[in-house]
């Protein structure tokens, strides 16, 4: 079991012609990912050459529109490899096909085009799963990613993971790489995002293979404050946390767009304390914060 993802998701690329996207969609083929084709009006009705996990050589269709792609090879799921400033009108493409699921890895896209993309998703009823924008996307290890997550971190297993961060997703994978888990999702940073750190709560609690769940934060807004309040209210498997930032100056925007610390408000302290009062154990530091979910885990 998984969530989001899974082995038999069909999976095309948005901008696959393009130097991330051709990068990005080799890897994700080594990772076992099933990718039917890619979007590029400018090359349709080309197609792409790349390898499968299995060595195989394969071509992938290009196609001229997502609900083309969509019509001709049954595809759920796409990934954003879409410049900024081309990003939002991709992005709506994919909703107005009614894709399942949209993992936007692109970085740099305005807010205003973020807070118009996501607002046209909920007006058509929310029947396209958003994932990011600015994010490392989704992992279902040993069967697909659909994003730019190192695949040969770690396994299958029982630990599932949700995270602002790219590069604390990676490290917290490493650090739980014997354990495996059954996904990872990095959800991204920016102030305005798709799927938060509760809808992925809510499914890694549906899920019967997640046994533990990770969850990594970061100073700036409330997210974190509100997920401990659906924990407290709705999650019965054991969560640890972690929340970068300890360090950071007041008042600092730090990485990350969503990172802006106003008073106490947003602080990591004040996020830490939202989530052990609901019952969540939080690391000082990733390591830390590997070892609680190894007890956790052990204690359930």
């Amino acid at each position: 079991m998984s969530i989001f993802l899974n082995g038999q998701s069909k999976v095309i690329v948005q901008g696959i012609t393009g130097g991330e996207g051709t990068k990005h969609t080799a890897l994700m083929l080594k990772a076992g990912t099933n990718i039917v084709g890619g979007v590029n009006a400018r090359k349709a009705g080309t197609t792409v050459s790349h390898v499968t996990k299995d060595g195989a050589a394969v071509e992938l269709p290009v196609f001229a529109t997502v609900a083309e792609a969509m019509e001709k090879t049954g595809a759920d799921v796409s990934v954003v490899f879409v410049p900024p400033a081309f990003a939002k009108d991709a992005v709506i493409e994919a909703i107005d096909a009614g894709i399942g699921l949209l993992v936007v890895i692109t970085e740099g896209i305005p807010v205003q085009d973020s807070a118009e993309f996501w607002a046209h998703a909920c007006a058509l009823g929310n029947r396209t799963r958003i994932i990011g924008p600015n994010c490392p996307g989704v992992i279902t290890p040993g069967e697909a990613l659909a994003g730019i997550t190192p695949a040969t971190i770690t396994g299958p297993g029982p630990v599932g993971l949700v995270s602002k961060s790219g590069t604390l997703t990676y490290q917290m994978m490493y650090e739980l790489k014997d354990l495996g888990f059954s996904t990872a999702i990095g959800i991204g940073g920016d102030p305005v995002i798709g799927t938060t750190h509760i809808d992925a709560l809510a499914a890694f609690e549906a899920d019967p293979a997640t046994k533990a769940i990770v969850m990594i934060g970061e100073i700036g807004g409330d997210a974190e404050e509100r997920a401990a309040e659906f924990i407290k209210a709705n999650v019965t498997k054991p969560v640890v946390g972690y929340v970068a930032g300890f360090t950071a100056p007041e008042g600092k925007t730090m990485g990350h767009a969503g990172a802006i610390v106003s008073g106490s408000s947003g602080t990591a302290q004040a996020k830490k304390e939202a989530l052990e009062a609901a019952g969540v154990r939080v690391g000082k530091t990733p390591s830390q914060t590997a070892q609680l979910l190894r007890e956790a885990l052990a204690a359930s």
